[in-house]
């Protein structure tokens, strides 16, 4: 009977805890952590009311401004 040389098969080594760590590590929600600061109706349209000011008293841009003032004072300029 001829003899039959089986060629050695190759496994990836892995340490048994990284695999159960993969396996059932819990999933985690991504979470940002942005905190809303507290800013008053007055103080956003003081602000909008210099905005609007500072374009000449042009009418039509209200929303804009009262954005921007509310963005700036929360601290989310971009």
């Amino acid at each position: 009977m001829a003899e039959t040389t089986k060629k050695p098969t190759t496994r990836k080594k892995t340490s048994a805890s990284a695999s159960a760590t993969k396996e059932f590590a819990p999933k985690r929600k991504a979470t940002s952590k942005v905190t809303a600061i507290s800013v008053s109706h007055e103080e956003i349209a003081r602000l909008a009311h210099q905005y609007w000011t500072e374009r000449g008293g042009q009418h039509g841009s209200d929303a804009a401004d009262w954005l921007r003032a509310e963005q700036e004072l929360r601290g989310k300029a971009s």
